[in-house]
């Protein structure tokens, strides 16, 4: 899975206000969370999951999404 990293938010200065990080949580749980560059395009594609890590990513991931509607 793919979301904001941890490096994104510090960087967008909202890391010190939130109470936890997504990347953080998601690990805790149990997820497999893959971080790319911050800032660049990144999707993860797991079976019917697709996500990406920020909004740069969301051509190569509508174009994904594309790809498995056939």
């Amino acid at each position: 899975m793919a979301a904001f990293t941890n490096a994104e938010e510090t960087q967008a200065g909202l890391a010190d206000q939130a109470k936890w990080l997504l990347p953080d949580r998601l690990t805790e749980a149990g997820v497999q969370v893959q971080v790319g560059e911050p800032w660049a395009p990144h999707v993860v594609i797991d079976r019917n999951l697709v996500t990406g890590q920020n909004p740069a990513s969301s051509a190569p991931l509508a174009a994904e999404l594309l790809k498995k509607l056939g």
